[in-house]
């Protein structure tokens, strides 16, 4: 008897390992490539590309912004920014020794002494070649690229539903006032598409109200808005993750998470973006991207931008308890040396990194951490064979923490071979069309607003 009990423990616990065999051979065996985003970077040696720093959204009194074109530029110019876009409401960015197409809608900024202003042909080339000088009167020696026709649609909208144009011709898109909420979204990545442009949704917390309700940033509804958005328009390539100081904006990376599990299965990554989105030059140092470049100039600004090649750092974010960070930070303006990747290997199903100035690094696939550990001076290595069910991943990106902020990578897209779904656009009834238009009308938004007013007030 005691032997037959032997024979069968032997028997169940070789059962048991085949088993765990399988499971564990099942994801080191699975048929899957690591797409790296970083892939053609030369991190090290003679060649090796730079880490330049910049944003793409920001404004001047040339729209509503409280300091002038020439403060802004001189504070970025300051703050070690290689590359920079003026992005004004409704005003498609000129030379900066140029007035740009101003609108009828800012004048108020000239009653409260908010002038117009622009740079002397002089000045602007001093920052086009490092030449101008810093605060302190010493020579930076690096310019400032200016990144021009760029333009924050939508000027006159209510609802907040701003989508950024960039590398439009001359003042095309100047005083492009838009409609309101679902309708002006579209009108408007609409409209720079056909004029040759890129564009990426911005802020779209700010549109969702997502502070006052985080569950918006998952609602299957407002995921597929934004994911049809840019299934259907090639040219708007994803998204602001971070926005300034994230006030609006908090939630924004978890609606990131869920457009790339909605758009990676029609074979469309969803490239994520950082910007000051700047009205005052106290919020230059807020959140920004770092591109890694071959050369700071404009052409490899605009392959980066569309292949994916750079990261985004924020100075200020909010807790949640999805994805972290588990406590508040704000070191804004405070000199600290940002997180920030410095090599990055794909081997296989291993993805090994380095970085500097920051102590964690967290993995996250398909919305949710994976991976968590301390990272220092030696190189860390996500390898996905050790990890169950992921072969299932549709993504995995990783995200630097340390005294000086927060640094995101773009996702690396798992490509299993299945060839990619086919994005049709959904035949909408007549009802759908109209509700859509009025939505958009400004009689609708003010309504609303004033429904909504009065429902805080009683409240």
């Amino acid at each position: 008897m005691k032997s037959l009990k032997k024979i069968l423990c032997v028997m169940l616990s070789v059962l048991m390992l085949a088993q765990f065999a399988i499971i564990g051979a099942s994801a080191a065996d699975a048929d899957y490539t690591i797409v790296n985003p970083y892939n053609e970077v030369i991190w090290t040696g003679n060649n090796a590309w730079g880490a330049y720093k910049g944003t793409l959204h920001s404004h001047t009194t040339y729209s509503d912004a409280d300091d002038t074109l020439p403060v802004m530029t001189e504070e970025y110019y300051n703050q070690n920014y290689d590359f920079l876009a003026h992005s004004d409401h409704g005003i498609t960015g000129v030379d900066w020794d140029e007035e740009p197409d101003t609108q009828i809608l800012y004048t108020y900024q000239l009653i409260i002494d908010n002038p117009y202003e622009h740079l002397t042909t002089e000045e602007y080339e001093a920052y086009k070649d490092g030449t101008h000088k810093l605060y302190d009167g010493t020579v930076r020696n690096k310019k400032l690229v200016p990144v021009l026709g760029a333009n924050e649609f939508n000027n006159l909208s209510l609802t907040k539903n701003h989508v950024n144009g960039y590398f439009l011709p001359g003042t095309t898109g100047s005083g492009f006032a838009g409609a309101e909420n679902e309708a002006g979204y579209e009108e408007a990545i609409k409209f720079i598409e056909e004029n040759g442009g890129l564009s990426h949704i911005n802020h779209p917390g700010d549109w969702l109200n997502s502070n006052a309700n985080p569950d918006a940033v998952s609602d299957p509804e407002n995921v597929k808005f934004f994911g049809d958005l840019i299934l259907k328009y090639d040219s708007c390539l994803g998204t602001e993750v971070f926005n300034e100081r994230n006030g609006t904006t908090g939630y924004d990376r978890i609606l990131w998470d869920n457009l790339l599990m909605y758009c990676l299965p029609y074979g469309k990554n969803v490239i994520g973006y950082s910007n000051t989105d700047a009205h005052r030059i106290g919020t230059v140092d807020s959140s920004f991207s770092v591109f890694m470049m071959e050369e700071n100039n404009v052409d490899n600004i605009k392959k980066t931008m569309q292949n994916g090649a750079f990261f985004m750092i924020t100075r200020k974010l909010r807790a949640n308890d999805v994805i972290g960070p588990e406590e508040d930070f704000d070191v804004m303006n405070k000199g600290l040396p940002y997180p920030m990747f410095t090599n990055i290997n794909v081997d296989g199903h291993k993805i090994s990194v380095n970085a500097t100035d920051c102590d964690t690094i967290k993995w996250i696939a398909n919305g949710k951490i994976i991976a968590e550990s301390a990272i220092g001076t030696d190189a860390v290595t996500l390898n996905l064979d050790a990890i169950e069910g992921a072969e299932d991943f549709q993504y995995v990106r990783a995200e630097l923490y340390g005294e000086g902020g927060m640094c995101l990578s773009q996702a690396f897209v798992i490509d299993n071979g299945t060839e990619p779904l086919e994005f049709e656009e959904e035949e909408k009834s007549f009802c759908d069309k109209f509700v859509i238009w009025f939505r958009g009308t400004k009689v609708w938004t003010i309504i609303n607003e004033l429904f909504r007013a009065i429902k805080d007030a009683i409240a």
